[in-house]
């Protein structure tokens, strides 16, 4: 008789987590958008999971999938183990390099907001090693390896960096063409994908019922938008706090002194404990100046 048999195995890590991230976040799509994984993928691991145990947890419709009982009954403890696991991470992150620095942003703020401000950053804290990630949508500091994220939100989310004010810019050059509001229909207007409420939300605010019917392109990079406005193409819809440099040093104009705020902020979240050097990085983008 063997003295060493076989152990029985565990469910994969994997399947632990995509169920972990399915039951929190309500779906299978909010899970694989976290995971950087598909949807499809995340709904194997989960029937992985399930095979498994041998209980269903969740239950399958047709708009999606409801966490059932015996689902909600083990979410909490999945939530605390893996809580526990990103927090041992961070702390052996924070502790083998604590001058290592990580920043996430959405990709307009760190091409147009941020990146202006890294060399004053690098003079400031020789000693940081501060790297950034572009990304559409906020980390969960809880979870993920930054220490710092930049991102327009509720001014009730964090610490209010600027806030979020919109206008209509332009090169100086196109600025004589723009006498009034309605002056804008004879122009391409430029816009942002992810912004596509902008034009709308300030006509609003600007023209009422007189709004003009706008047109022109739609750009998925807002810096790309910022540019070809520079370039002449037509008039942007800008937020403010990304374009101050442009618009102090005159490659950009607005042409109506009518700013609409969007009810907005841009916002900065700091992982917690803030350690002394993350402390450093906050009080160094507080006070710079471009």
């Amino acid at each position: 008789m063997s003295v060493h048999p076989p152990r029985p195995s565990g469910p994969p890590l994997n399947a632990l987590r995509a169920f972990e991230a399915a039951a929190r976040l309500g779906g299978f799509s909010r899970a694989a958008d976290e995971l950087c994984v598909t949807p499809g993928a995340v709904a194997q691991q989960v029937k992985a999971l399930e095979d498994w145990a041998g209980v269903a947890l969740f239950d399958r419709q047709a708009q999606g999938v409801v966490l059932n009982d015996m689902g909600r009954q083990v979410l909490p403890l999945a939530t605390r183990a893996f809580d526990q696991v990103a927090a041992m991470v961070q702390e052996l992150r924070a502790v083998a390099s604590p001058n290592r620095l990580h920043i996430a942003a959405l990709p307009a703020v760190a091409q147009l907001w941020l990146s202006p401000r890294l060399p004053g950053l690098r003079r400031a804290l020789p000693d940081l090693e501060i790297s950034v990630t572009a990304m559409e949508q906020p980390p969960n500091l809880e979870r993920d390896p930054f220490d710092m994220t930049l991102f327009f939100g509720d001014p009730a989310e964090g610490e209010q960096i600027a806030d979020d004010v919109i206008l209509p810019v332009c090169a100086p050059a196109l600025a004589g063409c723009l006498a009034e509001v309605a002056d804008l229909a004879r122009l391409n207007c430029l816009s942002d994908s992810a912004w596509a409420g902008d034009w709308p939300l300030w006509l609003q605010q600007a023209a009422g019922a007189e709004a003009p019917t706008l047109r022109g392109p739609v750009f998925s990079l807002y810096a790309l938008a910022v540019q070809e406005a520079v370039n002449g193409a037509g008039v942007l819809m800008g937020h403010r706090c990304l374009i101050e440099r442009d618009l102090r040093e005159g490659r950009l104009v607005a042409p109506f002194d009518q700013p609409v705020a969007t009810g907005k902020a841009l916002i900065m979240q700091l992982r917690q404990p803030v350690r002394t050097p993350l402390a450093r990085l906050a009080a160094a983008l507080r006070e710079s100046r471009l």
